[in-house]
């Protein structure tokens, strides 16, 4: 099927007969892999008499040689399909994979945001990503690491001309109100001594359309007006991964810490703080050189942090 999808994602007209004589098979065995292809990936394909099929819209797959740029020496595993790049990152890491590696995907049968949300992830569309790392010396090489990765995942998202995108605390890119990227680490090991961390990124890249999802969203396509080729946001999202992770091991978060601030989009907002089933009513002062939340709850700075913790503006419905 993939074979098929192959010779199809240029996007031009390929008769049955040319697909048959390239894959070996009669044609009636091409249309039956169309339809899967259609049924299985919910890809869109034109059929026209005399001409033959065509993919709606063209397609370019991750390729790990063009993510890698000759610029980074992390191994790349790139999967067509997998329940979640987070969860085969850390089978990975329990069959022994040296850190720092790469997983990636073109689709995400079960992949997974914050506090269990289901992340939509349409086949070929957007951006998958898990990176794993090692950690070695305790718990402060992960002080405000997801906010670190936000910061990269920003950047990122500007140099290929997002120029709006800010950052939601704690792990969220905002672009206005609409997520365009999301974060998600997951911890294995001893914290306080050897540990591997997966740092999970989602962000929309391709995507024009997804009933599914439950909040206001947008894509890099839907800002920019253009296609964007995934493997270039992949190689640019890791160096800056790369940069921030290596200022962060060197100096810290406390040295981001203004940088994150003033990319808050939040800041000096009237919010209200979700943990469970209480809700906190407070104004957004920033953060802390740990990365924990302040805010001005009746009068007086209070800190927060902790995985299952939401943020909504007041004025929210």
């Amino acid at each position: 099927m993939l074979t098929l999808l192959n010779l199809l994602k240029d996007g031009r007209f390929h008769s049955g007969q040319a697909l048959g004589e390239a894959l070996g098979v009669s044609r009636s065995a091409v249309w039956k892999q169309l339809q899967h292809l259609e049924a299985e990936l919910g890809l869109s394909i034109h059929k026209v008499r005399g001409r033959g099929y065509q993919l709606t819209n063209p397609l370019t797959l991750l390729d790990p040689l063009k993510i890698s740029s000759g610029a980074l020496d992390w191994p790349i595993f790139v999967y067509d399909s997998i329940d979640s790049t987070n969860a085969e990152a850390l089978r990975a890491v329990d069959r022994g994979q040296a850190a720092p590696f790469l997983v990636i995907a073109e689709r995400q049968v079960s992949g997974r945001g914050r506090r269990g949300r289901k992340w939509v992830s349409p086949f070929a569309d957007n951006l998958y990503y898990s990176l794993v790392l090692r950690i070695d010396g305790g718990v402060r090489r992960l002080e405000g690491l997801s906010l670190v990765v936000g910061l990269a995942v920003m950047s990122a998202l500007r140099k290929l001309g997002v120029s709006e995108v800010g950052l939601k605390w704690p792990n969220d890119v905002l672009v206005g109100r609409k997520k365009i990227a999301g974060i998600l680490l997951e911890l294995v090991g001893d914290p306080a001594d050897v540990c591997h961390v997966v740092l999970g990124i989602g962000i929309n890249v391709n995507m024009q359309a997804a009933s599914e999802v439950d909040q206001q969203w947008t894509s890099v396509r839907l800002e920019s007006g253009v296609s964007c080729d995934r493997n270039v946001l992949a190689a640019e999202l890791s160096r800056q991964l790369r940069a921030y992770m290596a200022r962060h091991e060197s100096e810290g978060f406390s040295a981001l810490q203004a940088e994150w601030e003033r990319n808050h989009l939040w800041q000096g907002q009237s919010v209200s703080l979700i943990a469970g089933v209480s809700q906190i009513e407070g104004v957004v002062q920033g953060i802390d050189r740990q990365g924990a939340l302040r805010l001005k709850v009746d009068g007086v700075e209070k800190v927060f942090s902790g995985g299952e913790l939401s943020l909504r503006l007041r004025d929210d419905s």
